[in-house]
């Protein structure tokens, strides 16, 4: 019963709790479906009033934008026309910078109508059609007061710009504005600033640039004689020329400098000290003055007339004058800060200024060139005009600059001249006296001038800042070089034609071989400091010059021997000399190469080195004899009067040969060479035992054969010596019996 009592009592706590429970449901459903009505209700109408009221609102400000545009156009085209109004104003005012600042008023009212898309309005071609033609009208306007304000006297242009034609050019320069115009302040500014605020100033600047450049200022810098001159009127400045006799042919640059200062200062005066800051509105920049604009012009230009024309010339020619060439970097430094003041020239330095204070650069360029020219013209001057050197020649040089207290003991003793024969080596070795000594022979005096030149050159170095020396030296070293190159060509043909001249272009090269060997040495103190080390030297140089002094001598040689076998080649092999015909062609041939070597010994007198001589005629000779010793011992068969007739022809080689040796002008001197033939000449013993043959009998042949131990063995083959017997002797017994000796 208790558990009945229980579950009722549960039961009737639940049942309300369900109850409640339940309407809360019903409530619910109930708003739910009131908010579907509603939904629905504002899907159908209230959206609908909602999009009605955007699109309105979106053609309300479509609409407002339009109006805008209209009026913002409307009020563009109002400030064109008022712009052009107060333009028209101002222009009759002669208010020039008013009305070029009303023009471009007007042109960016315009630029701003025409950048409008979609608003291609008809009138903006007629508009902008006006303002052009306003433009030129006022560009006319001012191109007429600017010629009155600079006037131009030029001569007739079909002058040259010679100096009678420059004297006529003339500048005129208004300095007083007219009484009507005084309320528009100074006309040049206000037409100069009115150029400028049309974009134009820098085409008339640049025309007046050009004139100026023209026929003032590079006149001046051309001609030493023109002088600035000036003159003032009541309204007008004018500048012109006046001529005065120049004391030289190139002004100095002080005198120029001068002169194109005071044109400048004229020009700032009355015309270009115009402030250009009116037109900047805001840019800070624009603070420019007209005299800065030209200057941007004319500087370069200028500047590169001055260096050419002016400051080239000014270079020192030696080291001396350098010192005094401060003057010129000092008045140069002046010129520039003059014109910096004027406002011509910006702030940093330039070229002008760089070039003077690098005059060291070029006085090395200047002296190198020279150098060079000198050099040149001495290798290009004639050979056969010569000088004698002996063992004792000098180069003349001046005694070495004092050098620095530490060098002096070093230098003592290479400022003695240096003499051929006497070299003091660093570790004071006495070589013999003849060592480096030259023989006796003739140069041309042109080399001889070319070696002085090296010396004073190198002599120059030595005095000179280091990047000279080191020019100077190079510029040394290509005088070497170009007489290597152009010498062999520059004389090619004489070289080869001419025996002497041959001889003489040996001797030059030996000679500068020589001097090469020691070039260096004597001022190694100097310049070894600089350049690398040992570098200061010529000895490089040495075996070219023996090469190419051999060379050409050697050619003349092959020329002379194939001249001497062209003369022998008439001879007739030397065949046959009984016949009278044959006798005397062979007779004429042997003249011939006997007078072809005399000539040559006349010729090589006094020129070659007496060794060198000796040995080119012994050559020669040899040449001869040597022919003619292999044509006789060819014969197959010399009869007794051939024989006698070929031995008078060797008789006159032998007899005369020796006398062709005359390398001294002295007669009685040459004796001792032509008795020392035998030395110089290789075959001289083999003629004369071929000459013993022609006139020996079959035992005198045998016993100077002595069984191969004789004197005709030493010079002939037992197979030349067989030949022989065989053409000279008939065959017999006695014959046969000789033969079998000779082995």
């Amino acid at each position: 019963g208790e558990v009945c009592n229980m579950i009722n009592k549960k039961y009737n706590e639940f049942l309300p709790s369900m109850q409640s429970a339940e309407d809360l449901v019903s409530k619910v459903e109930g708003l739910c479906s009131h908010i579907d009505l509603l939904k629905a209700g504002i899907e159908n109408e209230v959206q609908r009033d909602l999009n009605v009221a955007v699109a309105e609102f979106t053609e309300l400000k479509q609409q407002l934008e339009r109006d805008t545009l209209v009026l913002s156009i409307l009020k563009k085209l109002q400030e064109f026309d008022t712009a052009i109004k107060d333009y028209n104003t101002a222009l009759l005012e002669k208010k020039y910078v008013a009305a070029a600042q009303q023009l471009e008023k007007a042109r960016s009212s315009l630029k701003m109508l025409e950048s409008r898309k979609g608003f291609e309005l008809k009138i903006l071609k007629a508009l902008g059609t006006e303002l052009t033609v306003q433009t030129q009208n006022m560009l006319y306007h001012l191109g007429e007061e600017w010629q009155k304000l600079a006037v131009w006297k030029l001569p007739p242009s079909k002058e040259s710009s010679s100096l009678e034609s420059v004297m006529h050019s003339e500048l005129h320069l208004r300095t007083v504005p007219s009484k009507e115009e005084e309320i528009a302040g100074p006309p040049v500014a206000s037409v100069l600033q009115a150029f400028a605020v049309l974009g134009e100033l820098h085409t008339k600047l640049k025309i007046f640039g050009q004139l100026l450049l023209k026929y003032i200022l590079k006149p001046l810098i051309s001609y030493p004689s023109l002088q600035p001159f000036t003159e003032e009127q009541s309204d007008v400045f004018i500048l012109r020329f006046k001529s005065e006799e120049p004391s030289l042919d190139h002004s100095s640059p002080m005198e120029v400098f001068y002169k194109i200062q005071l044109v400048f200062e004229v020009l700032h005066k009355y015309l270009l000290n115009v402030p250009l800051e009116e037109l900047a509105e805001d840019k800070k920049e624009c603070r420019v003055t007209l005299a800065e604009l030209l200057g941007d012009m004319i500087w370069e230009e200028l500047s590169d007339c001055l260096i050419q024309n002016c400051l080239v010339n000014s270079i020192p020619t030696n080291s001396s004058k350098l010192e005094q060439y401060i003057e010129v970097i000092k008045s140069t430094e002046e010129f520039e800060k003059a014109l910096k003041n004027m406002q011509f020239l910006k702030g940093d330095t330039t070229d002008l200024l760089e070039y003077a204070r690098n005059v060291n650069s070029h006085f090395a360029n200047k002296k190198c060139q020279d150098v060079i020219v000198a050099a040149r013209n001495l290798m290009t001057s004639e050979i056969h005009n010569t000088v004698k050197i002996t063992p004792d020649s000098c180069v003349a040089l001046p005694r070495l600059p004092v050098p620095a207290a530490g060098d002096h003991l070093k230098m003592e003793k290479t400022s003695k001249l240096l003499h051929n024969d006497m070299v003091n080596l660093g570790n004071e070795t006495k070589l013999s006296q003849h060592t480096f000594s030259l023989p006796t022979c003739r140069i041309s005096s042109s080399v001889e001038k070319l070696m002085e030149l090296a010396y004073q050159t190198l002599l120059e170095a030595t005095a000179s800042t280091d990047q000279c020396c080191i020019q100077l030296f190079y510029s040394v070293r290509n005088i070497f070089q170009l007489f290597y190159d152009v010498v062999p060509m520059y004389h090619k043909e004489n070289l080869q034609k001419l025996p002497q001249l041959a001889a003489i272009h040996h001797n030059n090269c030996m000679y500068i071989a020589h001097h090469l060997l020691t070039l260096g040495h004597q001022f190694r103190y100097r310049l070894t400091n600089i350049l690398c080390d040992g570098a200061a030297t010529f000895v490089d140089l040495v075996p070219g010059f023996r090469r190419l002094g051999m060379e050409c001598f050697l050619a003349q040689m092959r020329v002379q021997k194939g001249e001497i076998l062209e003369r022998l080649s008439s001879a007739r092999n030397f065949s046959n000399m009984d016949d009278e015909e044959n006798y005397c062609a062979a007779n004429k041939a042997i003249r011939q190469v006997l007078h072809q070597l005399k000539r040559l010994g006349k010729v090589w007198q006094d020129v070659l080195p007496v060794n060198v001589y000796c040995k080119a005629m012994g050559t020669l000779l040899n040449t001869a004899l040597s022919e003619i010793i292999t044509r006789i011992a060819a014969l197959e068969d010399i009869s007794a009067e051939d024989a006698d007739r070929l031995y008078s022809l060797c008789r006159t080689m032998v007899e005369e040969g020796p006398q062709v040796f005359t390398p001294l002008p002295e007669d009685d001197k040459n004796k001792k060479y032509q008795e020392e033939v035998p030395v110089y000449v290789q075959k001289w013993m083999t003629f004369k035992e071929l000459m013993i043959i022609l006139q020996a009998n079959l035992q005198e042949i045998v016993d100077q054969w002595a069984d191969g131990k004789g004197p005709l063995a030493a010079e002939f083959s037992a197979a030349e010596v067989k030949s022989l017997i065989r053409a000279l002797f008939q065959n017999t017994e006695r014959r046969a019996a000789a033969l079998a000796k000779i082995k």
